[in-house]
């Protein structure tokens, strides 16, 4: 595939392009050469594209309807349900899309922890990706607070006053959260804000990692670097397109499924009880997808020590390009780290779990043991294992791992043969 400059073939186009290069930025965007090798984990990006605009264009819906006051949210929530045409579809679309949101985003990021997605040349690509999954949470954080249910305004009230816990300047931040001295009006308000306007901002940030993405390139699966303009590349049109759009499909499948058959499933029963500050839950737990940094936060028996671990536990993920001193990439021709990787997901997931229950017997011993491991996988392991553990030899080319199986290229020339009769020479 050839770098030149893309040229509009019409007199209109090239007038409009010169001054506004939508047509050569589309064309590139089509045209950029991709690695044959990536498999469908690498879809997981454009399904988050499509999330995203998916929770942007239902939330300004809701937003017209929505009244920011703790005197009326909660019912303004009722009214979308019950009187507002297909407000219930928006709203369970809305409510249940950020779960699939964040189910995504754990894949896509999974998926870079396995395949070293994150090493360089693509650090900043990296980097760019967690400030979108910080601002992804901060916004979800504010969103569970506006229908004004129980677990609304106790999340709100134990989250924010972790504040707190900072020396010399925590009282003054969180009473500057709450607009006062308690969860209220100011609070609601400020959150509707701020939860309306981050989309936005995560979508500008959503351009420059794709940005950052096109300058060194897609990984892949065996994680070493391809020439763009090589027989190991494909156009991104059609070929990931189609491939995209058929995972995309099946995505949408699950998310319908939980958005008609079972749309509450994900929440918590108390929030469809008005919020009352008299009365505190027997349990109050944010969201599923903040579980398991909910879990590392009530670990931690000081109460300032579990905010620094619980948003420590976050930031560390950014240190992984210099954490991770191995130059082989993906995990494939890494067995120890594989073994290490996918304990890191069982914890993960069971830290999940455990940020659902109270914080005492077995489920607090758990909840430090996985906090541990957490961190000695970051700061121990991925170090150590970088500069000691014996990887598996790596292919010349993404091709190797295909052509190399027995019998595949004997299938090559008989496929050729039938179809190309005496090109079929090329193939060897």
């Amino acid at each position: 595939m050839s770098e030149e400059k893309y040229i509009p073939k019409s007199k209109l186009g090239q007038w409009f392009d010169s001054r506004l290069p939508l047509l050569t930025l589309s064309h590139h965007l089509q045209a950029y050469p991709t690695p044959k090798n990536l498999n469908y984990w690498w879809t997981f990006g454009g399904i988050l594209t499509f999330c995203l605009i998916t929770q942007i264009v239902t939330g300004l819906v809701l937003a017209m309807h929505y009244v920011a006051h703790v005197d009326h949210a909660f019912e303004s929530i009722e009214h979308i349900m019950r009187d507002v045409n297909y407000g219930w579809l928006i709203r369970y679309v809305h409510a249940n899309g950020a779960s699939m949101f964040f189910l995504a985003v754990y894949i896509h990021i999974f998926r870079s922890l396995y395949y070293g997605s994150y090493k360089s040349p693509r650090e900043v690509i990296w980097i760019i990706g967690l400030l979108i999954y910080i601002l992804m949470m901060a916004t979800a954080f504010m969103g569970y607070v506006l229908p004004w249910g129980q677990m609304s305004f106790w999340g709100a009230t134990v989250i924010t006053n972790l504040f707190s816990a900072i020396p010399f300047v925590g009282e003054s931040i969180t009473t500057w959260l709450w607009g006062g001295y308690s969860v209220d009006n100011p609070t609601l308000t400020r959150f509707y804000s701020l939860h309306y306007l981050l989309p936005f901002l995560i979508f500008g940030l959503v351009i420059l990692h794709i940005w950052a993405l096109h300058v060194p390139g897609n990984n892949n699966p065996v994680g070493i670097d391809v020439k763009k303009n090589s027989n190991e590349t494909m156009p991104f049109h059609p070929y990931m397109v189609m491939k995209d759009i058929f995972a995309l499909l099946l995505f949408i499948t699950v998310f319908l499924w939980f958005v008609f058959f079972a749309p509450n499933v994900l929440g918590h029963p108390d929030n469809y009880i008005e919020a009352n500050p008299l009365v505190t839950p027997a349990h109050i737990v944010p969201e599923w997808y903040l579980l398991p940094f909910y879990a590392i936060l009530r670990a931690i028996p000081s109460k300032l020590g579990g905010v620094i671990f619980m948003f420590s536990a976050i930031f560390i993920l950014m240190l992984l390009p210099w954490l991770d001193t191995c130059k082989v990439r993906s995990a494939t021709f890494r067995p120890i780290y594989k073994k290490c990787f996918w304990f890191l997901v069982f914890v993960v997931i069971l830290l999940g779990y455990l940020g659902a229950k109270p914080p005492e017997g077995i489920y607090l011993v758990l909840s430090r043991l996985g906090t541990a491991y957490y961190f000695i996988h970051f700061l121990v392991i991925l170090p150590v294992l970088g500069r000691y553990e014996k990887t598996d030899p790596l292919p010349q080319s993404i091709s190797d791992p295909v052509l190399d199986k027995p019998g595949i290229l004997e299938k090559f020339k008989k496929v050729a043969a039938k179809y190309e009769g005496e090109n079929a020479s090329s193939f060897k």
